[in-house]
C-alpha cells in the first residue's frame, strides 16, 4: 500500500513515500543483500566528526528465540503488528566519542540519521520500516548484555507490505489514516525565535 506525503513544497519521492506502516507480510523474508543494503545506508550516515556513534543489534524471524526475545521487550501494542516484520533492528547510541572517551553530546541526533537512512533504504527497495521508541529499555539491556555507555534509542521493524486485501478491516482503518504534520510556517523561524 502506497501513501505518499502530501506536501506544501515538491520533495524527492523517496522522501515523500517514506512512512510507518504497521501492515507486514508475516510470510515474506528480507533477503540477506537487502538487509546488508540497509546497514551499507546507516554506515554512510553523517555524524560529529565521523564518529559515527550508532551499534545496532539486529534480530532475524528466522533466529526464532532471539526474534521472540526481542519482540518481547517490545510494548503489547508494537507486539500485536511487529511479530509479522522480517528484521527488527535496536538502535543504540554510544555517549562518547571513540577517538578520546569525551562526552558526545549529539550521539543520539547522529544515531537518529543513521535510523533514518535504513527508512530511506528500506522505501527505496520496496520495504516498509516503522521506527518505535516503545519499548522496555531496562529489560532490553539486560537481556542482551548492552553496555551502559549506550543509550537505547529505538527499535525498528522492517519487512515487506502486506497486500491490502489481506489487511484486516481493523488495521486498515488505521494504515488509511490521513498523514499529518505541522504546517511549515509553524516549524521554521527567520533571523529569531518566533519570526
Amino acid at each position: 500500500m502506497k501513501k505518499p506525503a502530501i506536501t506544501e513544497q515538491p520533495i524527492h519521492s523517496i522522501l515523500s513515500d517514506r512512512w510507518s506502516s504497521r501492515a507486514y507480510d508475516p510470510d515474506q523474508l528480507v533477503s540477506q543483500e537487502s538487509f546488508l543494503s540497509l546497514m551499507e545506508a546507516a554506515r554512510w550516515s553523517p555524524s560529529c566528526m565521523g564518529d559515527q556513534p550508532w551499534q545496532f543489534i539486529v534480530f532475524h524471524k528466522k533466529d526464532a528465540t532471539f526474534w521472540t526475545q526481542a519482540l518481547n521487550c517490545l510494548s503489547v501494542g508494537n507486539q500485536n503488528w511487529a511479530m509479522d516484520a522480517s528484521i527488527l533492528i535496536l538502535a543504540c547510541a554510544r555517549q562518547s566519542f571513540s577517538s578520546n572517551e569525551k562526552p558526545n553530546r549529539w550521539n543520539q541526533y547522529d544515531t537518529g540519521a543513521a535510523c533514518e537512512n535504513i527508512c530511506l533504504q528500506a522505501t527505496s527497495i520496496g520495504l516498509v520500516a516503522h521506527q518505535m521508541g516503545g519499548f522496555d529499555v531496562e529489560k532490553t539491556r539486560q537481556l542482551f548484555q548492552i553496555p551502559s555507555q549506550y543509550d537505547l534509542m529505538s527499535f525498528i521493524a522492517i519487512g515487506y507490505p502486506l497486500a491490502i486485501e489481506k489487511i484486516s478491516a481493523e488495521a486498515l482503518v488505521k494504515e488509511k489514516e490521513a498523514r499529518k504534520r505541522k504546517p511549515l510556517r509553524e516549524i521554521f523561524y527567520t533571523n529569531q525565535w518566533g519570526e
